[in-house]
């Protein structure tokens, strides 16, 4: 079969002839009809009017109602168009090609008022255009990586603060966005948010509290600068910290050297001791041996330590605890009279030395213990404050000061080159006690010492002195 074959209609039904396709007339996009329908006339119809009168670009017109025709005469058997239409939503026959004639000639009688018609549409139509680039030309395409986590999104945030408070995205003073909040937004560009982790992290014996926005422990020793090899960390470098932080002890590999015995030895450790340096060195501490340096305090890199061999002897002394005096005021002794009522004892107390050679050398006694063995006895003494009297019947007239010049140079506190005799009259201590003096008689007030002298005139006469007595009687 020919290509014009297949290209041949037949009417449904039949009992008509059939119409070469290729040389029928060429109908506008979205009108059927059926073969043979144009002997009726021209029944050009756009699709849009099967459903009423509404034209594009124009104003609208309501459909005009076409009142039912009677039925058409039955068709000779020659008739050109099919007994049913090629699509149920066309009619197809007289009535309908009426129509049609009767709308194109009302299209044609009003070209200028469908150009009119058309104008603003398409004025709408560009503006709606140009709407839309500037929707589009707005619309960027941005990567947003929260805490890792990355997509893609679409925005028309202006710059990475907007673009993160649309997306809900909070942060804090120890989290980190790149680039910063604040810089303007392009399509293409990558934004990235890092949250902020606490950490707190003892490093080498010393407590900080600080913040990282690595996730995981091997990151977050990158961020502070701490040198992991060889260092001993209390968790996984694989770790990850999450929001909450985490607690991390990192103790990193240092160099230490151990002088003991004459030799020195430097081992690099990561240990948490100076009594753990001194083990890892293979030496043993014996006894009272020690280290220069506390052996429980945290070894320093570059430290050098040193061991102490310890020998040594304990030696015990006496010595003697002074004795305190208490004076007592009594009113039944003259001024200036003082009476021992308790003798003085020294107490003794025992004393414990620790005698030590460090590495052979002898050091300074160390005090390691004390005991009281007896405790002292205070001095108790009595002194008069009742007043002295200075007269004595009989020897109130005559010369003191005289005798007193002849005696001693007129001096209280005078001593004889023999040291027997003292004071301005020069007593003996035997005398000076009978007449009711104490303690030495150049220690007595002038006032007193002329007092004694006068009780002894009276007793003696001027015998006591027999170089300076006639003085008295000038």
């Amino acid at each position: 079969m020919s290509n014009s074959q297949y290209l041949q209609y037949e009417p449904y039904g039949g009992g008509g002839p059939a119409v070469d396709l290729h040389s029928a007339e060429t109908l506008a996009y979205g009108v059927y009809a059926a073969p043979g329908a144009y002997a009726y006339g021209d029944t050009y119809r756009p699709a849009y009017e099967a459903y009423g009168s509404y034209e594009p670009f124009g104003p609208y017109e309501p459909y005009v109602y076409d009142p039912p025709h009677p039925p058409d005469p039955p068709h000779p058997p020659d008739t050109p168009y099919p007994t049913q239409p090629l699509f149920p939503h066309q009619a197809v026959g007289p009535a309908a090609v009426g129509r049609a004639a009767r709308r194109r000639a009302r299209s044609a009688e009003r070209p200028e008022s469908a150009v009119r018609r058309l104008l603003p549409q398409a004025l709408v139509v560009v503006f709606l255009a140009g709407g839309t680039t500037a929707f589009v030309a707005e619309d960027k395409a941005v990567e947003l990586t929260v805490d890792g986590r990355a997509r893609t999104l679409h925005t028309f945030a202006d710059d990475v603060t907007e673009l993160l408070e649309e997306e809900s995205v909070a942060v804090g003073a120890h989290d980190s966005v790149s680039p910063a909040p604040g810089t303007d937004l392009s399509s293409g560009d990558e934004v990235a948010v890092h949250y902020g982790r606490p950490v707190r992290l003892t490093l080498d014996g010393q407590r900080h509290q600080v913040w990282t926005t690595a996730r995981t422990v091997e990151g977050a020793l990158r961020q502070f600068g701490v040198r992991a090899e060889g260092a001993y960390l209390s968790t996984a470098r694989t770790r990850r910290i999450g929001r909450e932080g985490l607690a991390l002890d990192v103790r990193t590999e240092r160099s230490v050297t151990v002088l003991a015995d004459g030799r020195a030895r430097t081992i690099r450790t990561n240990v948490a001791t100076v009594g753990e340096v001194v083990e890892a060195a293979g030496i043993t501490l014996r006894g009272e041996d020690t280290t220069s340096v506390e052996p429980g305090s945290f070894p320093r890199d570059g430290q050098t330590v040193t061991v102490l061999r310890i020998t040594g002897t304990e030696e015990v002394r006496e010595e003697e605890i002074p004795y305190e005096v208490r004076r007592a005021d009594d009113p039944s002794l003259f001024k200036g009279t003082e009476v021992v009522e308790q003798a003085g004892q020294p107490g003794l107390r025992r004393l414990t030395y620790s005698l030590r050679t460090v590495n052979g050398v002898r050091q300074r006694p160390r005090r390691i213990g004390s005991e009281i063995v007896r405790e002292p006895r205070d001095r108790v003494v009595k002194v008069g404050t009742k007043p002295l009297p200075t007269s004595v019947r009989g020897a109130d007239g005559l010369d003191w000061q005289a005798l007193a010049a002849c005696e001693s140079g007129g001096r209280p506190d005078a001593v004889d080159p023999s040291g027997t005799y003292g004071g301005l009259y020069q007593f003996d201590s035997r005398t000076w006690h009978s007449l009711g003096g104490t303690g030495r008689p150049q220690d007595a007030p002038a006032a007193e010492q002329t007092f004694r002298a006068k009780k002894l005139y009276v007793r003696r006469g001027a015998s006591p002195w027999p170089h300076c007595g006639a003085r008295l009687h000038r």
